[in-house]
């Protein structure tokens, strides 16, 4: 992937395993962000394939509506806790009678049940991420792109979005892809991990795998907290 003349990511080759929770680690402006962007079609690869189920990803309107990104920094609509959540079902233009269900079921599963009819931008910070979950989980995406869902939040709320993603891949078998550079939190909710620095995908292996024998120095230096360039 290349901007102007800087290259973001080169030779990526992944697969991702249905149903893993997948954490992508790396320093700040290792091309984390970009390589959902990818998996999303926000961006096109200048050369080669991503590929969905084994094939290849010609119909991109229809895999987009089977996966969810969720950013660092959701949107939050001037409207109620419900219109924010129900926006994407509204927009596919979901029935009025499953809207109501499917809303209820995804504040229930973030904990914000009974939030329905206040306004989004009167909630806690941590409050507004689980409503950003909601709105992602509510069309029961089968791919779940998180880009550092818990940064700037307070540990109590980093551990509430830590157990809602292990519910959401438990309950509806979600896979997720989770981009972050907090550590503790791969080893807490990860099953496997990929290290990717200056663009270049170094090392992926199971969790257990990377954090005790780790098969790059550079791995080695980034999960000891040194800084990489």
């Amino acid at each position: 992937m290349v901007f102007g003349e800087k290259e973001v990511l080169k030779d990526i080759n992944l697969q991702i395993m249905r149903g893993e929770i997948f954490a992508l680690v790396g320093p700040s402006g290792s091309g984390k962000t970009t390589f959902l962007r990818l998996l999303n079609f926000f961006e096109r690869p200048e050369k080669g394939n991503l590929e969905f189920n084994g094939m290849e990803t010609s119909g991109i309107i229809n895999i987009r509506r089977r996966m969810s990104l969720l950013f660092q920094t959701p949107a939050i609509f001037n409207k109620s806790v419900f219109e924010n959540v129900a926006y994407g079902l509204k927009v596919r233009g979901i029935d009025k009678k499953t809207i109501e269900k499917k809303v209820s079921e995804a504040l229930d599963i973030v904990g914000l049940s009974g939030l329905g009819n206040q306004k989004a931008r009167t909630l806690s910070g941590g409050e507004a991420q689980r409503m950003a979950f909601a709105r992602a989980i509510v069309y029961d995406p089968e791919i779940l792109l998180l880009d550092e869902p818990t940064a700037n939040l307070d540990p109590a709320n980093v551990m509430k979005i830590e157990e809602i993603i292990k519910r959401i891949r438990k309950e509806r078998e979600t896979t997720i892809l989770l981009a972050t550079h907090n550590i503790p939190q791969v080893r807490r909710i990860a099953d496997r991990v990929g290290i990717l620095i200056n663009g270049e995908l170094i090392e992926v292996n199971t969790k257990n795998a990377i954090f005790k024998n780790p098969g790059d120095n550079r791995s080695e230096a980034f999960l000891k907290g040194e800084m990489i360039y």
